[in-house]
């Protein structure tokens, strides 16, 4: 074998030195990230997240959406409930005027009966809102339009059991001047009877 000699003192062998050489990188290969690659790593980055964060605050939007309508229905829901229960078990059911259509236009003038204890009650439309004895049944965020009582056998001679049939029409306010529609149609039968 070949003995060179490398700094003073030290002799190596040639195949020392190769094998030396080849554990340390050469100039030509990389040691670390380029500017370059940084700005277009970094500027993925960013699309991928503002991308990701518009997905996110879309879907916080459609759930607040959803979560409004959920709560006006819900309060119609209650309002139509408590004006059924009271009207199956009320009597002497009215409309105005004596008609059997009971248009309820806003002006205080509504749907009146006795209820089960003997008193009376009066459902009328009033800035927007269903009214049960000039109390507000219907919370602001129910935009009550149209509000029709029709009342069928109220008369003796007809053999028929006393029904009223309700429709309802408005909209579910939620968000900022965002609204959807509704129509809503629903009947009560008096449980006692007429004849």
């Amino acid at each position: 074998m070949k003995k060179i000699r490398g700094n003073p003192g030290t002799e190596t062998s040639a195949c020392a030195r190769k094998a030396v050489r080849g554990l340390r990188p050469s100039r030509s290969s990389s040691t670390g990230y380029t500017l370059i690659e940084l700005i277009i790593a970094t500027g993925l980055f960013s699309l991928i997240m503002l991308l990701a964060s518009g997905a996110y605050l879309m879907m916080i939007g459609l759930q607040r959406q959803a979560q409004g309508i959920a709560t006006g229905i819900d309060n119609l829901s209650f309002a139509i409930e408590t004006m059924t229960r009271d009207i199956r078990t009320g009597t002497a059911y009215t409309c105005p005027g004596g008609t059997s259509n009971c248009t309820i236009d806003g002006s205080g003038i509504g749907f009146s009966f006795t209820d089960s204890d003997g008193s009376p009650v009066t459902y009328a439309l009033s800035s927007n809102s269903i009214t049960q004895n000039g109390n507000a049944l219907t919370d602001p965020s129910v935009d009550i339009t149209a509000l029709t009582f029709y009342v069928s056998g109220t008369s003796k001679s007809d053999n028929a059991q006393p029904h009223v049939t309700i429709t309802i029409s408005g909209k579910v306010l939620y968000g900022q001047g965002k609204s959807e529609t509704f129509h809503i149609e629903t009947g009560a039968t008096m449980r006692g009877s007429d004849l």
